[in-house]
């Protein structure tokens, strides 16, 4: 059995990464968090004002190993393909909207991809991104005709072309083999299809963005670098102090603005400032385990993702899914998830992370939400209970023919899970992402852990408009925008003939293995993507691209509906 390999070692961006300085003058922006979000983030900022200075701090001796790392989170490009948990229902109504509104982010997701590898920023998409199909697989009268409904309400939409169903065995059994051979004849089975699915590497996208920024003599990496202060100064900037975890020196930076993409770390960072937007919010850590296996008689066999439905009564963090994953080049693939709990906040934290971010704001919202989700509680109880027997057991519910000398226990990063205090109804656990920001802009962090990384680049677009609102209404601001994004202020879902150009464009860009979106023509796709414009001119689009609907980021409210698909 192969044991962990290593990882490809990051030799330019150490060689980049320079020992924290005090700046006499205040830097434009401090970027916290070596991962896909500061990446992701600092890469917009470059474009859209590559005069500004930008320093990121990250703890790590390397960027990208936290939740960013390929070991640690699920790896997959969700689109809503086969996550059922986007599509609650049952056999005679699904609902769909919040499958079409991570559909729609993850397109945003696939230009931006696409034009850093245009811009030489993203150097090698091989590396990062692959087309692995997307499989939904469910078994039991019920839930095959809710997956026959799904399938129906799905293809309506034309963010869904080209998904194909299945009730025939033989057929399923042509599409994933592994997970077919050895099961029940007698139990009724469905499954969809889609081609155009992704595997993404995110660490590896993030280093490849940090290196590509490292380009600049604006841009400054410091790594073994913790963040230990936030203070406010009198003009309104922000004075942070860093710790290098080597030497043990501090030093200083004023920055005029300052994004928290710590991961788990970044609710009692966003504490720390002091802002009163930070009071209603509290952290409830989950961790995650996976079954793994390189064994390449068993990994060539289901070079697929295939996702479940999520137990009666089980979160829907819970989902089950066997993965082909392709780690920094080695083929592997994953079961799980199992949820774990630890009080960190991050995998390489501490025990006290949990305990030190509790205040007198959210102690009470945090109780409530303890009370009020036994279901969770008793999930987590039970998680935490299992067998490596237990785990092996549900693996071969997936994989009958499964063999224990194949797999290993594999046990990923920390999730903190948003818990925010409402007037209304007190405190809730929300298994959404949220930019958090202070009333100036001058300030904002990011919480929670979904849906996560695949739609980093629509989550900090959202943020731009929040706390660069007057840049973003600008005519260079919207030019520049619309050539990152060419749908930018658009829904594809409601226009086929752009969502044809922009997949055609990014499957060529991101060199995908999509025959339904390959070229027809000899024709320059980036030449018809340069030409794309917003339905409506540039007067109006500075107003539509700023509501939040046409970016495809949720509202609170949808925040707090979507469910994380994996850990």
């Amino acid at each position: 059995m192969h044991k962990r390999f290593s990882f490809l070692l990051c030799t330019p961006l150490l060689a980049m990464a320079a020992m924290p300085v005090s700046a006499d003058e205040p830097v434009d922006v401090v970027l916290i968090g070596g991962g896909i979000m500061s990446a992701t983030l600092g890469t917009y900022l470059q474009e859209l004002e590559p005069d500004w200075d930008i320093y990121l701090y990250e703890r790590l001796s390397q960027v990208a190993e936290e939740s960013s790392n390929a070991w640690n989170n699920a790896g997959s490009g969700h689109s809503a393909f086969m996550e059922m948990n986007y599509t609650p229902g049952d056999g005679e109504h699904v609902e769909i909207e919040r499958a079409v509104n991570v559909t729609e982010q993850f397109e945003i997701s696939r230009q931006f991809w696409a034009h850093q590898v245009d811009q030489g920023i993203l150097s090698d998409p091989k590396a990062f991104i692959n087309s692995v199909p997307h499989h939904a697989l469910v078994w039991g009268q019920d839930d095959v005709a809710f997956l026959r409904e799904r399938y129906a309400r799905m293809t309506e939409n034309p963010l869904y072309e080209g998904m194909e169903y299945s009730e025939d065995r033989q057929e399923i059994a042509e599409w994933m083999p592994l997970v077919m051979v050895g099961r029940d004849d007698n139990e009724p089975v469905a499954a969809t299809r889609m081609q155009m699915g992704t595997e993404v590497n995110y660490g590896a996208q993030a280093r490849q963005m940090i290196e590509g920024l490292g380009d600049s003599d604006n841009f400054t990496l410091s790594l073994n670098s913790e963040v230990r202060g936030l203070e406010r100064n009198d003009d309104d900037t922000w004075h942070v102090t860093i710790k290098n975890l080597e030497s043990g020196d501090e030093s200083t930076v004023d920055a005029r603005f300052v994004f928290i993409g710590a991961g788990g770390a970044a609710l009692p960072l966003l504490q720390e400032s002091g802002i009163p937007e930070a009071n209603a919010y509290a952290g409830f850590p989950v961790g995650g385990q996976f079954l793994y296996t390189t064994n390449p008689d068993v990994v060539s066999q289901h070079q697929i993702k295939v996702y479940a439905k999520a137990g009666e009564g089980s979160p829907p963090m819970s989902v089950p899914h066997l993965d082909f994953r392709n780690l920094d080049g080695k083929p592997a693939l994953f079961y799980g998830p199992f949820a774990t709990f630890s009080s960190k906040f991050l995998k390489e934290g501490s025990w006290t992370d949990l305990f030190g971010s509790m205040t007198f704001d959210n102690i009470w919202p945090t109780t409530q939400v303890g009370m009020h989700n036994f279901n969770l509680v008793r999930y987590l109880v039970g998680q935490v209970m299992m067998s490596d027997d237990d785990r092996f057991e549900a693996l071969q519910d997936f994989y009958p023919e499964a063999n224990s000398d194949d797999w290993e226990l594999w046990t990923a990063g920390q999730r903190v899970q948003i818990i925010k205090d409402d007037p209304e109804r007190g405190g809730l656990l929300q298994f959404g992402t949220e930019v958090v920001s202070s009333e100036d802009g001058s300030i904002a962090a990011l919480l929670g852990a979904s849906p996560g990384a695949s739609t980093a680049p629509p989550i900090m677009l959202h943020l731009l408009e929040n706390v660069f609102a007057e840049q973003v209404q600008s005519d260079e601001w919207q030019e520049k925008l619309t050539q990152i994004v060419p749908s930018y202020g658009q829904r594809l879902s409601e226009n086929p003939e752009l969502l044809r150009e922009m997949r055609v464009y990014t499957a060529e860009a991101l060199k995908l293995n999509e025959p339904m979106n390959a070229a027809e023509t000899d024709t320059d796709v980036q030449t018809e993507v340069e030409n794309v414009q917003p339905e409506s001119e540039a007067a109006d689009a500075g107003e539509e691209s700023s509501a939040d609907e046409n970016v495809d980021t949720q509202s609170e409210e949808q925040d707090a509906e979507i469910q994380e698909v994996a850990l």
